[in-house]
Protein backbone atom coordinates (compact mmCIF):
# COMPACT_ATOMS: atom_id res chain seq x y z
CA UNK A 1 0.00 0.00 0.00
CA UNK A 2 1.28 3.20 -1.14
CA UNK A 3 1.65 6.10 2.06
CA UNK A 4 -0.31 8.60 -0.33
CA UNK A 5 -3.12 5.71 0.30
CA UNK A 6 -5.11 4.29 -2.21
CA UNK A 7 -7.52 6.22 -4.83
CA UNK A 8 -10.46 5.14 -7.13
CA UNK A 9 -10.34 7.02 -10.29
CA UNK A 10 -13.54 8.01 -12.90
CA UNK A 11 -12.39 6.84 -16.09
CA UNK A 12 -14.45 7.89 -19.40
CA UNK A 13 -11.78 6.67 -21.61
CA UNK A 14 -10.80 10.38 -22.82
CA UNK A 15 -7.80 12.69 -22.26
CA UNK A 16 -8.94 14.07 -19.01
CA UNK A 17 -9.25 10.95 -17.32
CA UNK A 18 -6.21 9.56 -18.32
CA UNK A 19 -3.97 12.14 -17.44
CA UNK A 20 -5.81 12.08 -13.64
CA UNK A 21 -4.88 8.62 -13.45
CA UNK A 22 -1.49 9.19 -14.71
CA UNK A 23 -0.62 12.06 -12.58
CA UNK A 24 -2.10 10.51 -9.89
CA UNK A 25 0.30 7.34 -10.71
CA UNK A 26 3.44 9.43 -10.67
CA UNK A 27 2.79 11.24 -7.33
CA UNK A 28 2.50 8.06 -5.52
CA UNK A 29 -1.07 7.19 -4.81
CA UNK A 30 -2.28 3.23 -5.87
CA UNK A 31 -4.95 4.06 -8.72
CA UNK A 32 -7.91 1.73 -9.07
CA UNK A 33 -9.66 2.81 -12.01
CA UNK A 34 -13.82 2.63 -12.90
CA UNK A 35 -15.88 3.57 -15.40
CA UNK A 36 -19.28 4.12 -14.82
CA UNK A 37 -22.43 2.82 -17.31
CA UNK A 38 -25.09 5.46 -17.02
CA UNK A 39 -26.79 4.93 -20.08
CA UNK A 40 -27.91 3.02 -23.26
CA UNK A 41 -28.31 5.53 -26.26
CA UNK A 42 -29.94 2.65 -27.73
CA UNK A 43 -33.05 2.08 -25.36
CA UNK A 44 -34.24 6.26 -26.53
CA UNK A 45 -34.89 5.21 -29.64
CA UNK A 46 -32.16 7.53 -31.10
CA UNK A 47 -30.40 7.15 -34.55
CA UNK A 48 -27.07 8.62 -34.23
CA UNK A 49 -24.19 5.95 -33.15
CA UNK A 50 -23.43 5.90 -29.18
CA UNK A 51 -20.38 7.85 -28.11
CA UNK A 52 -19.20 9.60 -25.13
CA UNK A 53 -18.25 8.01 -22.02
CA UNK A 54 -21.16 5.54 -22.03
CA UNK A 55 -20.13 3.96 -25.43
CA UNK A 56 -17.83 0.80 -25.94
CA UNK A 57 -14.71 2.28 -27.47
CA UNK A 58 -14.48 4.66 -24.52
CA UNK A 59 -14.95 1.81 -21.95
CA UNK A 60 -12.50 -0.04 -24.01
CA UNK A 61 -10.14 2.96 -24.07
CA UNK A 62 -10.34 3.30 -20.35
CA UNK A 63 -9.44 -0.53 -19.58
CA UNK A 64 -6.42 -0.20 -21.85
CA UNK A 65 -5.60 2.84 -20.03
CA UNK A 66 -5.05 0.61 -17.01
CA UNK A 67 -3.44 -2.38 -18.06
CA UNK A 68 -0.99 -0.11 -19.60
CA UNK A 69 -0.28 1.44 -16.10
CA UNK A 70 -0.82 -1.57 -14.50
CA UNK A 71 -4.14 -1.16 -12.28
CA UNK A 72 -6.83 -2.58 -11.66
CA UNK A 73 -9.71 -1.34 -13.59
CA UNK A 74 -13.39 -2.18 -12.93
CA UNK A 75 -17.01 -1.21 -14.96
CA UNK A 76 -20.10 -0.72 -13.12
CA UNK A 77 -23.88 -0.17 -14.64
CA UNK A 78 -25.66 2.46 -12.58
CA UNK A 79 -28.26 3.11 -15.32
CA UNK A 80 -31.54 1.94 -13.17
CA UNK A 81 -30.29 4.52 -10.27
CA UNK A 82 -29.25 7.19 -13.04
CA UNK A 83 -31.96 6.78 -15.15
CA UNK A 84 -34.85 6.76 -12.61
CA UNK A 85 -33.46 10.10 -10.59
CA UNK A 86 -31.53 12.23 -13.09
CA UNK A 87 -33.81 11.53 -16.70
CA UNK A 88 -36.88 11.45 -14.63
CA UNK A 89 -36.12 14.84 -13.43
CA UNK A 90 -34.66 16.05 -16.89
CA UNK A 91 -38.30 15.20 -18.05
CA UNK A 92 -40.23 16.75 -15.55
CA UNK A 93 -38.28 19.60 -15.44
CA UNK A 94 -39.62 20.23 -18.99
CA UNK A 95 -42.36 19.54 -18.28
CA UNK A 96 -42.61 21.95 -15.88
CA UNK A 97 -41.72 25.03 -17.91
CA UNK A 98 -38.03 25.17 -16.59
CA UNK A 99 -34.29 24.03 -18.15
CA UNK A 100 -32.39 21.59 -16.41
CA UNK A 101 -28.56 20.92 -15.75
CA UNK A 102 -28.69 16.92 -15.45
CA UNK A 103 -25.03 17.23 -15.52
CA UNK A 104 -25.29 18.90 -11.57
CA UNK A 105 -27.62 16.63 -10.84
CA UNK A 106 -25.85 13.74 -11.77
CA UNK A 107 -22.76 14.78 -10.33
CA UNK A 108 -24.92 15.74 -6.79
CA UNK A 109 -26.89 12.75 -6.67
CA UNK A 110 -25.53 9.95 -8.72
CA UNK A 111 -22.07 10.15 -10.26
CA UNK A 112 -20.44 11.01 -6.31
CA UNK A 113 -22.58 8.69 -4.24
CA UNK A 114 -21.76 5.78 -6.43
CA UNK A 115 -18.05 6.29 -6.35
CA UNK A 116 -17.55 6.85 -2.79
CA UNK A 117 -19.40 3.74 -2.48
CA UNK A 118 -17.37 1.41 -4.49
CA UNK A 119 -14.33 3.19 -2.95
CA UNK A 120 -15.33 2.35 0.28
CA UNK A 121 -15.80 -1.15 -0.76
CA UNK A 122 -12.70 -1.44 -2.39
CA UNK A 123 -10.94 0.08 0.45
CA UNK A 124 -10.05 3.20 -1.68
CA UNK A 125 -9.13 6.36 0.91
CA UNK A 126 -9.93 9.44 -2.61
CA UNK A 127 -11.95 9.06 -5.27
CA UNK A 128 -10.52 11.01 -8.19
CA UNK A 129 -12.33 12.46 -11.47
CA UNK A 130 -10.61 14.88 -14.53
CA UNK A 131 -13.18 17.70 -13.93
CA UNK A 132 -10.91 21.32 -14.12
CA UNK A 133 -11.59 22.33 -10.83
CA UNK A 134 -9.55 22.61 -7.40
CA UNK A 135 -10.87 21.74 -4.09
CA UNK A 136 -9.45 23.75 -0.75
CA UNK A 137 -10.26 23.33 2.91
CA UNK A 138 -10.01 26.81 5.12
CA UNK A 139 -11.94 26.84 8.54
CA UNK A 140 -13.10 23.17 8.83
CA UNK A 141 -14.93 23.87 5.82
CA UNK A 142 -14.17 22.33 1.99
CA UNK A 143 -15.15 24.07 -1.05
CA UNK A 144 -14.24 24.15 -4.63
CA UNK A 145 -12.20 26.98 -6.50
CA UNK A 146 -12.03 27.64 -10.37
CA UNK A 147 -9.22 25.43 -12.21
CA UNK A 148 -6.25 27.54 -13.29
CA UNK A 149 -7.88 27.58 -17.10
CA UNK A 150 -10.87 29.64 -17.18
CA UNK A 151 -11.90 28.07 -20.15
CA UNK A 152 -12.26 24.48 -19.24
CA UNK A 153 -13.03 25.40 -15.67
CA UNK A 154 -16.28 23.32 -14.44
CA UNK A 155 -16.26 25.00 -11.03
CA UNK A 156 -20.02 25.77 -12.03
CA UNK A 157 -21.56 22.28 -12.41
CA UNK A 158 -19.68 21.25 -9.19
CA UNK A 159 -21.87 23.30 -6.21
CA UNK A 160 -24.03 20.94 -5.07
CA UNK A 161 -21.17 18.61 -3.16
CA UNK A 162 -21.39 17.85 -0.27
CA UNK A 163 -18.57 18.08 3.00
CA UNK A 164 -18.02 14.31 3.00
CA UNK A 165 -17.80 14.31 -1.18
CA UNK A 166 -15.52 16.98 -0.73
CA UNK A 167 -13.24 15.71 1.92
CA UNK A 168 -12.54 12.62 -0.18
CA UNK A 169 -12.00 14.42 -4.03
CA UNK A 170 -8.96 14.76 -5.37
CA UNK A 171 -8.94 17.37 -8.78
CA UNK A 172 -5.10 16.91 -9.98
CA UNK A 173 -6.14 18.67 -13.43
CA UNK A 174 -6.89 21.83 -11.38
CA UNK A 175 -3.62 23.41 -11.60
CA UNK A 176 -2.77 22.90 -15.49
CA UNK A 177 -4.68 24.30 -18.45
CA UNK A 178 -5.83 22.22 -21.31
CA UNK A 179 -2.83 22.53 -23.81
CA UNK A 180 -0.62 21.48 -21.28
CA UNK A 181 -2.69 17.93 -20.13
CA UNK A 182 -2.87 17.41 -23.95
CA UNK A 183 1.05 17.52 -23.97
CA UNK A 184 1.21 14.86 -20.93
CA UNK A 185 -0.75 12.81 -22.86
CA UNK A 186 1.26 13.11 -25.62
CA UNK A 187 4.57 12.48 -24.11
CA UNK A 188 3.46 8.91 -22.47
CA UNK A 189 2.29 7.64 -25.96
CA UNK A 190 -1.27 8.53 -25.80
CA UNK A 191 -0.82 10.45 -29.47
CA UNK A 192 -4.19 9.48 -30.61
CA UNK A 193 -5.66 10.20 -27.04
CA UNK A 194 -4.74 13.77 -27.09
CA UNK A 195 -5.99 14.08 -30.50
CA UNK A 196 -9.58 12.71 -29.46
CA UNK A 197 -12.44 14.83 -30.09
CA UNK A 198 -14.20 16.14 -26.65
CA UNK A 199 -18.06 15.25 -26.45
CA UNK A 200 -20.03 18.68 -25.06
CA UNK A 201 -23.21 17.43 -25.09
CA UNK A 202 -25.77 15.80 -22.14
CA UNK A 203 -24.43 12.29 -22.23
CA UNK A 204 -28.00 10.84 -23.06
CA UNK A 205 -28.67 13.10 -25.62
CA UNK A 206 -25.50 12.87 -27.84
CA UNK A 207 -27.29 14.13 -30.94
CA UNK A 208 -28.44 17.47 -29.09
CA UNK A 209 -31.75 17.08 -30.06
CA UNK A 210 -33.54 17.53 -26.44
CA UNK A 211 -37.48 17.57 -28.06
CA UNK A 212 -36.93 14.34 -29.87
CA UNK A 213 -35.71 12.87 -26.53
CA UNK A 214 -38.72 14.04 -24.84
CA UNK A 215 -40.80 12.52 -27.94
CA UNK A 216 -38.68 9.35 -27.40
CA UNK A 217 -39.96 9.10 -23.84
CA UNK A 218 -43.53 9.79 -24.67
CA UNK A 219 -44.41 9.02 -27.97
CA UNK A 220 -48.34 11.38 -27.37
CA UNK A 221 -46.34 14.35 -26.16
CA UNK A 222 -46.14 16.21 -29.12
CA UNK A 223 -49.95 15.75 -30.06
CA UNK A 224 -50.63 16.53 -26.58
CA UNK A 225 -49.11 19.80 -26.75
CA UNK A 226 -49.37 20.85 -30.27
CA UNK A 227 -50.92 24.49 -30.98
CA UNK A 228 -50.29 26.35 -28.24
CA UNK A 229 -50.00 30.13 -28.48
CA UNK A 230 -47.37 32.62 -28.88
CA UNK A 231 -48.14 35.60 -27.37
CA UNK A 232 -45.89 38.97 -27.20
CA UNK A 233 -45.03 40.67 -23.94
CA UNK A 234 -48.40 42.94 -24.36
CA UNK A 235 -50.36 39.64 -23.80
CA UNK A 236 -51.61 39.98 -27.47
CA UNK A 237 -51.65 36.50 -29.51
CA UNK A 238 -48.98 36.49 -32.53
CA UNK A 239 -49.11 33.15 -33.51
CA UNK A 240 -49.28 29.20 -32.27
CA UNK A 241 -46.59 26.72 -31.69
CA UNK A 242 -45.64 22.85 -31.60
CA UNK A 243 -46.04 22.87 -27.46
CA UNK A 244 -44.53 24.49 -24.60
CA UNK A 245 -41.89 21.89 -23.77
CA UNK A 246 -39.68 22.63 -26.85
CA UNK A 247 -38.66 25.87 -25.81
CA UNK A 248 -36.17 27.65 -23.28
CA UNK A 249 -36.03 30.81 -22.03
CA UNK A 250 -33.26 32.83 -24.10
CA UNK A 251 -34.54 30.70 -27.48
CA UNK A 252 -34.47 33.39 -30.65
CA UNK A 253 -34.01 30.28 -33.67
CA UNK A 254 -36.47 27.58 -34.47
CA UNK A 255 -39.43 29.05 -33.32
CA UNK A 256 -41.29 28.13 -36.35
CA UNK A 257 -42.62 31.71 -37.22
CA UNK A 258 -40.70 34.51 -39.19
CA UNK A 259 -41.84 37.86 -36.99
CA UNK A 260 -40.15 40.46 -39.07
CA UNK A 261 -37.78 40.88 -36.33
CA UNK A 262 -35.84 39.00 -33.94
CA UNK A 263 -37.70 37.59 -30.95
CA UNK A 264 -36.81 35.82 -28.23
CA UNK A 265 -38.84 33.23 -25.40
CA UNK A 266 -39.37 35.68 -22.65
CA UNK A 267 -41.98 33.38 -20.52
CA UNK A 268 -43.22 29.86 -20.25
CA UNK A 269 -46.54 28.91 -19.03
CA UNK A 270 -47.00 25.19 -19.07
CA UNK A 271 -50.49 25.45 -17.42
CA UNK A 272 -51.84 27.28 -20.13
CA UNK A 273 -49.53 25.90 -23.22
CA UNK A 274 -48.41 29.54 -23.69
CA UNK A 275 -44.79 30.85 -24.34
CA UNK A 276 -44.44 35.05 -24.12
CA UNK A 277 -42.17 36.43 -27.02
CA UNK A 278 -40.08 39.63 -27.05
CA UNK A 279 -37.31 42.01 -28.22
CA UNK A 280 -33.90 41.10 -26.62
CA UNK A 281 -34.86 44.13 -23.95
CA UNK A 282 -37.75 42.01 -22.60
CA UNK A 283 -35.51 39.43 -21.46
CA UNK A 284 -32.97 41.39 -19.24
CA UNK A 285 -33.90 41.15 -15.45
CA UNK A 286 -33.09 42.83 -12.30
CA UNK A 287 -33.05 39.70 -9.83
CA UNK A 288 -34.19 35.86 -9.09
CA UNK A 289 -35.16 33.56 -6.42
CA UNK A 290 -32.71 30.92 -5.85
CA UNK A 291 -34.27 27.52 -4.29
CA UNK A 292 -32.32 24.01 -3.41
CA UNK A 293 -29.40 25.87 -2.15
CA UNK A 294 -25.83 24.12 -1.13
CA UNK A 295 -23.51 26.69 0.74
CA UNK A 296 -19.99 25.67 0.65
CA UNK A 297 -17.32 28.01 1.87
CA UNK A 298 -19.43 28.60 4.66
CA UNK A 299 -21.90 26.39 6.93
CA UNK A 300 -25.03 29.04 5.94
CA UNK A 301 -24.81 31.67 3.14
CA UNK A 302 -23.82 34.89 4.50
CA UNK A 303 -25.85 38.28 3.46
CA UNK A 304 -22.94 39.58 0.73
CA UNK A 305 -22.34 42.18 -1.84
CA UNK A 306 -20.47 41.96 -4.86
CA UNK A 307 -20.83 38.65 -5.19
CA UNK A 308 -19.71 37.24 -8.97
CA UNK A 309 -22.95 35.30 -9.66
CA UNK A 310 -23.20 32.74 -12.55
CA UNK A 311 -26.51 31.57 -14.24
CA UNK A 312 -25.13 28.87 -16.84
CA UNK A 313 -21.97 27.35 -17.92
CA UNK A 314 -19.26 29.62 -19.34
CA UNK A 315 -21.46 32.46 -18.52
CA UNK A 316 -19.11 35.26 -17.63
CA UNK A 317 -21.11 36.44 -13.93
CA UNK A 318 -22.53 39.34 -13.23
CA UNK A 319 -21.86 40.84 -9.46
CA UNK A 320 -25.18 40.88 -7.33
CA UNK A 321 -26.42 40.73 -3.47
CA UNK A 322 -27.48 37.87 -2.49
CA UNK A 323 -29.96 37.99 0.64
CA UNK A 324 -31.03 34.80 2.44
CA UNK A 325 -34.26 34.19 3.18
CA UNK A 326 -34.63 31.15 4.87
CA UNK A 327 -34.09 27.93 2.85
CA UNK A 328 -33.83 30.13 -0.27
CA UNK A 329 -31.82 32.95 -1.56
CA UNK A 330 -32.67 36.66 -3.15
CA UNK A 331 -30.59 37.70 -5.57
CA UNK A 332 -30.42 41.59 -6.39
CA UNK A 333 -27.97 42.04 -9.48
CA UNK A 334 -26.34 45.38 -9.60
CA UNK A 335 -27.33 45.43 -13.64
CA UNK A 336 -29.92 44.15 -15.60
CA UNK A 337 -29.30 40.41 -16.49
CA UNK A 338 -30.46 38.55 -19.61
CA UNK A 339 -31.85 35.28 -19.93
CA UNK A 340 -32.64 34.01 -16.05
CA UNK A 341 -34.15 30.29 -16.68
CA UNK A 342 -35.84 28.48 -14.01
CA UNK A 343 -34.30 25.16 -13.82
CA UNK A 344 -30.48 26.57 -14.46
CA UNK A 345 -28.28 26.82 -11.52
CA UNK A 346 -26.86 29.92 -10.29
CA UNK A 347 -23.53 29.92 -8.65
CA UNK A 348 -22.15 32.26 -6.15
CA UNK A 349 -18.39 33.42 -6.27
CA UNK A 350 -16.16 34.70 -3.60
CA UNK A 351 -13.20 35.76 -5.76
CA UNK A 352 -12.14 31.95 -7.35
CA UNK A 353 -14.06 30.39 -4.58
CA UNK A 354 -17.44 28.79 -4.98
CA UNK A 355 -19.54 29.92 -2.23
CA UNK A 356 -22.36 28.03 -2.98
CA UNK A 357 -24.91 27.68 -5.55
CA UNK A 358 -28.56 26.36 -6.16
CA UNK A 359 -31.61 25.99 -8.36
CA UNK A 360 -33.03 29.22 -10.57
CA UNK A 361 -36.82 29.49 -9.16
CA UNK A 362 -37.82 32.28 -11.04
CA UNK A 363 -36.57 35.87 -12.15
CA UNK A 364 -38.07 39.04 -10.27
Amino acid sequence: MSKRGKVLVAMSGGIDSTVTAMLLHEQGYDIVGITMKTWDYATSGGSKKETGCCSLDSINDAREVAVDMGFHHFIIDIRDEFGDYVIDNFVEEYMAGRTPNPCVLCNTHIKWEALLRRADQLGCDHIATGHYAKINQADGRYYVSKAKDDRKDQSYVLWGLSQECMERTLFPLGPYIKTEVRQIAADAGYDQLSKKAESYEICFVPDNDYRGFLNRRDPSLEERVAGGQFLDVQEQVIGTHRGYPYYTIGQRKGLGMAFGEPMYVTEIRPQTNQVVLGRVEDLMRNGMRVYKTNSMKYEDFPYREDVLTQIRYNDPGALATIIPEGEEIRVEFQSHVRGVAPGQSAVFYDGDDVLGGGIIKSSL
